[in-house]
């Protein structure tokens, strides 16, 4: 089988606790045709301290924050590390999550079989105490977007993320976070494909990025209305036909009010 040179892009900030275990989940995968690239955002804890003890890692070393906005942040790391990147197939993952040891393997065997898919998500483990279970989609009932899972479980061909960089508004949506942006884009270009195969550790840390979106809360609807916003921009920049149902309505008249 024909061996896709992978990249796995790490962002993280003020992961210390995690940092250590998910690279080496990395360094460990069976699969030997990758680089490991990390982007530090300023961590003021041990991160820099544990990402020294790795030599055969590329770490980018940021020194002020670009924004104010933890969303808008990961997404800047993504795409710093994207441009040295150099694999054809692209895995994301964040500093507190882990791979399990054949990940790489068996997500490029799926690529391999099927040269028209460019982007996969696969079904995660939920790592809570010392037991696992698994990780419900990020549902979206009555929503014109997909239920999908966390930025860790993304990969994709990087010809998909060239074209995603042109319509990512990267600046913009200050709420939402790389994991909707690239599911909503590979479901409109018609890419959106989940493995049954759990793959992926997910940790659920109470200072991490989506721990400010309860279900129901004041961001939850903020960021759902900005994921709504976001796929009508790509709709009309794609020229495809959109039905904004009940749910959207919800959400703009709930944003009228909070």
């Amino acid at each position: 089988m024909k061996k896709n040179f992978v990249s796995i892009l790490i962002t993280n900030f003020n992961k210390g606790k995690y940092l250590e275990k998910t690279i080496n989940s990395c360094l460990i995968q069976e699969y030997k045709n990758k680089e490991i690239l990390v982007f530090d955002d300023c961590s003021t804890d041990n991160s820099l301290k544990i990402l020294k003890k790795f030599k055969n890692i590329t770490v980018v070393k940021n020194k002020i924050k670009k924004f104010k906005s933890s969303p808008l942040n990961q997404i800047h790391g993504v795409c710093q590390l994207f441009k040295i990147s150099k694999g054809n197939l692209i895995f994301l993952l964040d500093s507190d999550d882990q791979f399990k040891k054949n990940k790489i393997i068996e997500i490029n065997k799926i690529f391999q079989r099927n040269e028209k898919i460019n982007f996969i998500q696969d079904t995660p483990f939920e790592s809570f105490k010392k037991k696992k279970k698994l990780l419900k989609k990020k549902q979206h009932f009555f929503s014109i977007w997909p239920s999908f899972y966390p930025t860790s479980c993304i990969v994709f061909r990087r010809n998909l993320f060239v074209n995603f960089l042109k319509v990512i508004e990267k600046n913009k949506f200050s709420n939402l976070e790389i994991d909707a942006r690239l599911s909503i884009y590979a479901h409109i270009k018609k890419q959106f494909f989940i493995t049954k195969k759990c793959l992926t550790i997910y940790n659920f840390d109470e200072t991490g990025i989506s721990s400010k979106y309860k279900k129901f809360s004041k961001y939850w609807w903020k960021k759902r209305n900005e994921a709504f916003t976001y796929m009508i921009f790509l709709m009309k920049k794609f020229n495809i036909k959109l039905y904004l149902g009940p749910d959207y309505y919800l959400t703009k008249i709930i944003n009228l009010f909070i």
